[in-house]
């Protein structure tokens, strides 16, 4: 099993979203061993700026990531992202002045720096060179959604169309 999963990353233009269900799938599980139910990442502000850019561009769809949520797949289990409004810079400066490093990912993708997140990175990078808030202000489009402007929007599984109220 082990094999065919590492075959299919490698097959894979992008694997980092099946090795990401996959590692929260094993965090799930060994949570409800421990007795918790709830497990905290640290996805940060630029991982929601960069999780927004990569629906629109790859997905063609209008979606973030929540700072709390119930899981779906695991009953009585919450994940929570504490860190949801902090930059990704003040955590490294953080990290530094503490004297703490971080453990180096042993996946490829990332030691190569290739991947969509990273090319979310360099597009806000380079976005942030002709608008100085635009990495504000597209974070901040997640609270200010006006579904009256938007053709289809989803809720709770169902999805609706404009025309349902034109």
């Amino acid at each position: 099993m082990k094999a065919l999963f590492l075959k299919l990353l490698v097959k894979k233009k992008n694997p980092c979203y099946l090795c990401a269900k996959m590692r929260r799938g094993y965090l799930y599980n060994y949570a409800k061993e421990l007795g918790c139910n709830k497990i905290a990442l640290g996805h940060h502000f630029d991982d929601v700026l960069e999780t927004i850019l990569m629906n629109l561009i790859y997905n063609g769809m209008y979606a973030g990531m929540m700072p709390k949520l119930k899981s779906d797949n695991f009953e009585g289990m919450e994940l929570i992202r504490p860190l949801y409004l902090v930059r990704e810079d003040d955590i490294k400066k953080w990290a530094k002045y503490n004297e703490l490093s971080f453990i180096d990912c042993a996946c490829s993708v990332t030691k190569k720096n290739i991947g969509k997140r990273n090319e979310m990175k360099k597009l806000v990078r380079t976005l942030k060179e002709y608008y100085v808030d635009a990495d504000r202000n597209i974070f901040k489009s997640l609270s200010n959604v006006k579904l009256d402007k938007a053709i289809t929007y989803f809720e709770d599984g169902k999805m609706y169309n404009f025309l349902d109220k034109y």
